[in-house]
């Protein structure tokens, strides 16, 4: 009952690669159809307020109401603080501006370059990027009002129902999160611990019914165990638990974190199940099964009865263990320190600007390209005299990332978004809205449309601004003014808008040059996990175990992070082109192929943590040990040395077996020493899942020189 990762390397056609990538990002997952209702109920809030007082800029609210994070209550009232806080600023920048520049022409055009260039550095240099997104998309919304023949009281007057609409937009959100959270009363964080435990459960069904395990089942729990508990532990901290169930619930997440690293290892390794086994399979998903259940409905877990028969299933005996752990804390005197360490729980100081704004050269470079694109924009607009394109200016917003690649990828998602919003719009207009007569009826419209682009906008990184666009380009030709629009005019004109403003995003980002290649990118994602893993084998350093489980949890989540980019960027190498897109493609394919094999790697070595950090249940003899720091200190340098080899560094390291058959000797001598099944069981999966990782190691260090 083991996996292979599948060969990566062999040629997929664009049409199959194409259908896998919608299947994927558009395949349900646990509350993705919650989310998507809560949102269309928001949107459809503010459309209906906004129909019925003629609020200008609903468009742009109904837009927000969809966009807002909604990881849990706290998170969206989070975020549209964020959101007020930073279009307040916006507001009263744009009117310091009107009143100090407004009167001169030539003052005022300098005012916009040195705004855009203000827009796209903050991008690069805020450390909250959602802050300075809205503060740089009210600024966009609003330039070309101020560029209007209109009277001065006018042009506040607009750009205050812009602040006003988009805010109240922000808390209908909020408040539609917090009347589904009371209504539902859901408890994020004890669902998220029965996802977690439901998942393990199904698998440990899989062992026990004989059949193998799923796909879908062995996926979710890899996913799980690279993903941690940091959300989790999120939801903890901005709970409004007792200190002493607080204290209770941070064992049992750390407890249902080990839990899964657990299974995610059980996935990838060979054994034989003999009928007691299967039985202990059973008897431990019946377990989790009665577990998960009481802590749903907040009630204390009954104890788990073990057994001391040995069990030829590597890891099971651990996992019996971690399953008894759970209702303990609830049950026995015993410190939760014992079962789990407790996190700081603190945050690192806040910055509002990364630590190198104003040292390092790329913010500066990247934010004169989009000045100098912003502005080549709205020159033209404004020399042809053309207000309905000025979508150029947003579309180069909103496009600008980092790298030439994921540039291109935001672009085409917009373009094909924008093109299938105008066909909705423009269908709508000529075929519905004539038939149409109350806002009932246009309602039905609004969520037919609505619906099926959040779900969209709800997918992963790679297609979700393509659902964003859909209601953008929608909301903007139906609920721009309050009665039915017979002219195609402002469709034709915001599609033109939007490729005019690729175009110039494409002269100024590519053919100027000075944008990182998305292979590029992607390399030094992957050099940087490689060296993050190696820091990780490290661990810990320390003597505090709190201290120690916070760093394991920081490092966590910055490989899981890089994990998600290295996969981000290989989407961006395919939008590339050029001399040299043959060899990034190769490049593309060697790090797809390797990550799978360095992620299996990272996951195993979180299981081992618990050994160095000697976790109460886990301490190990001083000589095996010794071994264990010898074969990560080996790992280390070989994990190191990749990394060199890869940037073009020399490094003549390499995996050496004998850090493993010391190893091998020194769990044998002690096994000698103690008879006991249970401690040769335990000491056997040890063995095993470091067997796994020189395996691992030396592959992808033999793997990763040839291609070099």
């Amino acid at each position: 009952m083991s996996t292979a990762p599948q060969n990566i390397m062999e040629p997929v056609s664009p049409l199959r690669w194409f259908g896998d990538f919608l299947k994927e990002e558009l395949a349900p997952y646990p509350e993705r159809g919650a989310v998507v209702a809560r949102a269309v109920l928001a949107a459809s809030i503010v459309m209906i307020l906004t129909m019925l007082f003629r609020m200008p800029y609903g468009a742009y609210a109904a837009l927000y109401a969809v966009t807002i994070s909604r990881e849990n209550p706290q998170a969206t009232i989070k975020e549209v603080k964020t959101i007020i806080v930073a279009f307040a600023a916006s507001v009263l920048y744009v009117l310091t501006g009107a009143m100090l520049f407004l009167g001169e022409p030539d003052l005022r055009l300098l005012w916009i370059v040195a705004t855009l260039f203000l827009m796209f550095f903050a991008l690069r240099v805020v450390t909250s990027h959602s802050a300075a997104v809205r503060f740089g998309y009210l600024i966009v919304v609003t330039i070309p009002l101020w560029d209007q023949h209109i009277s001065a009281e006018g042009r506040v007057e607009g750009t205050l129902w812009a602040f006003g609409s988009i805010s109240l937009a922000s808390i209908i959100t909020a408040l539609t999160e917090v009347a589904f959270a009371e209504f539902s009363g859901r408890d994020d964080l004890l669902q998220s611990i029965a996802e977690r435990l439901g998942t393990v459960k199904e698998l440990l069904e899989c062992y026990a019914d004989g059949r193998p395990v799923d796909s879908k089942t062995e996926k979710q729990i890899t996913r799980l165990a690279i993903v941690g508990t940091s959300r989790l532990r999120r939801y903890l901290k901005q709970s409004s638990y007792a200190p002493h169930y607080a204290e209770q619930m941070g064992a049992v997440v750390a407890l249902t974190g080990r839990l899964v690293d657990i299974a995610a290892n059980l996935t990838s390794l060979n054994f034989d199940l003999a009928g007691r086994d299967r039985e202990q399979m059973g008897k431990l998903a019946t377990d989790l099964t009665s577990i998960r259940a009481a802590l749903l409905t907040e009630h204390v877990p009954s104890p788990v009865e073990t057994s001391d028969n040995s069990r030829r299933v590597p890891l099971l005996r651990e996992l019996e263990a971690t399953v008894s752990m759970i209702p303990d804390v609830f049950t026995r005197a015993r410190s939760v320190v014992a079962y789990a360490p407790q996190t700081g729980g603190g945050d690192p100081p806040s910055r509002f600007v990364v630590a190198d704004a104003f040292s390092n050269p790329e913010h500066l470079r990247f934010a004169l390209k989009g000045c100098l694109a912003a502005s080549l924009c709205y020159f033209f607009y404004n020399a042809k005299d053309w207000p309905g394109i000025n979508t150029a200016i947003t579309t180069c917003f909103l496009t600008a990332l980092s790298t030439i690649g994921s540039s291109h990828q935001k672009q085409l998602l917009r373009f094909s978004g924008a093109i299938i919003g105008v066909v909705l719009g423009i269908g709508s207009q000529i075929f519905i809205l004539p038939h149409l007569d109350s806002i009932a009826g246009f309602t039905l419209l609004f969520l037919a449309v609505t619906i099926p682009a959040v779900w969209i906008a709800t997918s992963g990184p790679r297609l979700s601004y393509c659902g964003v666009q859909i209601l953008v380009t929608f909301y903007l030709i139906n609920l721009g003014e309050f009665t039915v629009q017979t002219s195609l005019e402002p469709g034709r004109d915001r599609v033109i808008g939007i490729f005019l403003g690729l175009l110039i995003m494409w002269l100024v980002f590519d053919q100027l040059g000075g944008g990182a290649s998305a292979v590029v990118e992607m390399k030094r994602q992957f050099v940087v996990n490689l060296r993050l893993l190696a820091q990780f084998t490290r661990e810990p350093t320390a003597d505090d175990l709190r201290l120690n489980s916070e760093r394991s949890y920081v490092l966590r989540e910055k490989i899981n992070s890089n994990f998600d980019a290295v996969r981000a960027s290989a989407d961006g190498v395919l939008f590339e082109f050029g001399p040299s897109r043959q060899q990034d493609l190769a490049w593309r394919g060697r790090f797809r192929q390797w990550q799978p094999s360095l992620r299996l790697l990272f996951v195993t070595e979180i299981a081992l943590w618990k050994y160095r950090a000697r976790l109460p249940g886990f301490e190990l003899p001083y000589t095996v040990d010794a071994g264990q720091r010898a074969l990560d200190d080996e790992l280390a340098r070989t994990l190191e040395s990749m990394a060199d080899r890869i940037e073009g560094r020399p490094s003549q390291v390499g995996f050496s077996e004998e850090s493993l058959t010391r190893l091998e000797r020194a769990v044998n001598t002690w096994e000698g020493s103690d008879p006991h099944p249970a401690t040769a069981d335990q000491f056997q999966a040890f063995l095993s899942l470091h067997k796994r990782i020189a395996s691992l190691a030396s592959a992808l260090q033999k793997e990763t020189g040839n291609a070099v």
